[in-house]
């Protein structure tokens, strides 16, 4: 509810905003806030976007004029990002705290706990063909337009990855000429030396098919949709079959390059071990990298 609200501070409080956090607010400026808001309403609009993150803050703030009966100005959005911003901070500390004290910071600990039963292993346990099974595969739905398209300068992004889920950009350039030239490719020459499993019915010969000269993600860069007016395309996601996510990557101004499915391999081999599998919908064409 939206109201005036006085709070008396005590003997170890040195700022404001120590006095609105000890009462359950958060202002939205550092030292002499004006405006504060409550946690369950941060908490609230946290929630909501991660199960919907096109709910932006605009829209959420709108909401709430709407349920006090009052008119939106653009400084209310500016207000709430500012303490949404310091909200995501005090989580993130508190979280790596945590951590911390559980002995959960080491490196690589997510991937070697995020699924139980693909990663723990039991006294006596059976050995399995393969040690780890994994998935990877792209998504485009996540795209950043590039500043140039708009004619605006670009904004230093200071912001680093805080989290293992994520392999940095550095670290996918690496995989940038690992791949041989895919020259025969677009001339079509031999483009594929994969062969389909014949079926029965089928005659040898009167059926030609292609894996990588068909499918349209294997099909050489030209052919596919040019994504340089993005700064961020996409991102290539590895998975387990029990449906939790190991490892993330950004796709940048480009469309699915071989370079990050070679690095999310990496990644798993190299914390997992080399008798892994891996399911790719163009691991026809990914195997001869």
């Amino acid at each position: 509810v939206r109201r005036r609200a006085s709070f008396e501070s005590l003997p170890c409080h040195k700022y404001p905003n120590e006095t609105l956090i000890y009462n359950g607010y958060l202002g939205c400026s550092p030292l002499y806030p004006n405006v504060a808001i409550t946690f369950r309403t941060l908490t609230a609009y946290q929630q909501a976007h991660r199960s919907c993150p096109r709910f932006s803050l605009q829209a959420h703030c709108k909401m709430l004029c709407y349920l006090h009966d009052m008119p939106y100005r653009p400084y209310l959005r500016s207000q709430f990002s500012a303490a949404y911003d310091a909200y995501l901070e005090i989580l993130y500390c508190v979280d790596r705290l945590l951590k911390w004290e559980l002995k959960h910071d080491t490196p690589n600990w997510w991937l070697l706990n995020a699924c139980p039963p693909c990663i723990y292993k039991l006294t006596d346990e059976l050995a399995l063909n393969f040690d780890w099974f994994a998935t990877i595969d792209s998504n485009n739905s996540l795209k950043r337009w590039g500043s140039s398209i708009h004619n605006s300068i670009a904004r230093d992004d200071r912001r680093r990855l805080r989290t293992d889920y994520w392999i940095s950009r550095d670290v996918v350039d690496k995989f940038k000429d690992e791949v041989k030239s895919r020259t025969a490719l677009d001339n079509n020459n031999n483009p594929d030396d994969w062969e389909d499993i014949q079926k029965d019915g089928e005659v040898p010969g009167k059926v030609s098919f292609n894996c990588t000269a068909h499918w349209w993600n294997a099909g050489p860069e030209q052919r596919k949709k040019m994504f340089a007016v993005f700064e961020e395309s996409g991102v290539f996601v590895a998975a387990c079959h029990h449906q939790f996510v190991l490892v993330v990557c950004d796709m940048i101004q480009s469309g699915e390059l071989a370079k990050y499915a070679l690095a999310t391999v990496d990644r798993l081999m190299t914390v997992y071990g080399q008798n892994g599998a891996c399911a790719y919908d163009i691991g026809c064409a990914f195997s001869k990298t």
